[in-house]
Formats: structure tokens, sequence, C-alpha cells
């Protein structure tokens, strides 16, 4: 399982239909909780849309299936990023993607960040040490090497993501903070037009109070 598979055959098909799968399940989770991908974290498949995202997923199904051990990892993966999207699939339809985006905005920006982010590493830490306990004894079994690789691969995707839509939850913040603060020193006759306009006069050391 270690060698390139040759196209068509049974260790080939075995390991395209199991990405095939893997990845149809993800897709089914993401368009079950955000048809419209407002709530999709990863920011190329958001950018490429379902027009894009579907021909190019099914090009890499038929590219990874050569090689098991990527398929198996990538497999692994997907199906615990499905699984973790049908855990509150049905919260966000039932709510509406803009709604339900909003209460989680709303909710992180309620909570210390210090708060979040230790959770978030308790989250994908922990997930992240069983993939290293599968791969340390998995005795050099390529199909368990893989598996492990594939969970660490989940528990980095959730970290990087959620810690980019963080980041842009904070700039925008940020972004609206100095436009507020600005367009009230305008309305004051403390800010000239040209500060308002390049948000110059808000304070460097302002900061939204959480999130």
């Amino acid at each position: 399982m270690d060698e390139v598979a040759t196209f068509a055959s049974r260790t080939y098909t075995l390991c395209f239909v199991l990405i095939f799968v893997a990845r149809a399940m993800d897709f089914l989770s993401t368009w079950i909780a955000t048809p419209n991908l407002v709530l999709e974290g990863n920011p190329i498949a958001k950018k490429l849309g379902w027009r894009w995202g579907i021909p190019l997923n099914l090009a890499a199904c038929f590219g990874l299936a050569f090689w098991p051990i990527s398929a198996v990892a990538v497999s692994t993966c997907s199906i615990l990023v499905a699984a973790r999207n049908f855990q509150s699939a049905w919260l966000m339809r039932s709510l509406g993607e803009e709604i339900y985006r909003d209460w989680h905005v709303a909710r992180i920006q309620e909570t210390r960040i210090t708060l979040y982010l230790l959770c978030l590493a308790g989250n994908t830490l922990l997930t992240a040490a069983v993939g290293v306990a599968v791969i340390h004894f998995s005795q050099r079994d390529l199909i368990p090497f893989a598996i492990g690789l594939g969970i660490i691969a989940y528990a980095a995707a959730v970290a990087l993501y959620t810690l980019i839509a963080v980041w842009r939850l904070r700039r925008s913040a940020d972004h609206n903070l100095k436009l507020n603060v600005c367009s009230n020193n305008f309305i004051n006759g403390n800010c000239g037009a040209k500060p308002f306009l390049r948000g110059a006069c808000a304070p460097q050391d302002q900061r939204p109070p959480t999130a």
C-alpha cells in the first residue's frame, strides 16, 4: 500500500471509492449546514463555491487515489470534518445562515479571547494527541499511520480556520471602532475631513471590550 497504485487496479479503485465517499460526506454536511456557504470556514472553498469546488474535488479524488497513504489521510480528515458539520448542521439550517452567524459572532465577542483560545487549544491539541498516539502504535503499518495523519490534519485545519475567523472578526471590530470614533469626532468638530477618511483619528490603544 506504500507504492503508487495502478489506475483502475483494485487498490486504486478502493482508494478512489474511499476518498470519494469521504469528500461527498464533507460536501453533503456543508450543503445541509450552509447551502450559500455563508458559514464556510475554508476561505478557499468559499471563494471557489459549489460551481468550481465540486469538479476540483472530483479531480482531486482521481489524483489522490494513486497514493493510498494520502487517500486514507485525506479521507480520515474529511470524515471528521463532515461529522463536525453534522453536529450543528440542524441548528444552522433551522436558524438560517445569517442569523446563526450573527449569533455565533455575538457569543465570541462576549467571551474573553484568552478563554476562547484556551478552549480551542484544548479541542485541537487533544484531538491531535489521538492522532499522534495512533501513529506511535501503528508499528509501521501504513493504514493506521495514514489514519493518524488524517486525525492530526483535521485538528490542524480546525485550529487554522478558527484562528483565521477570529482574526477577521477582531480586525473588523477594530475597523468599526475606528470608524465610530472618527465619526463622533467629526460630528463634534474634533476631526477634520481628511483624518476622518483615513481613519487616522482613532486612538491607537482602542480595542473592542471583548473578543
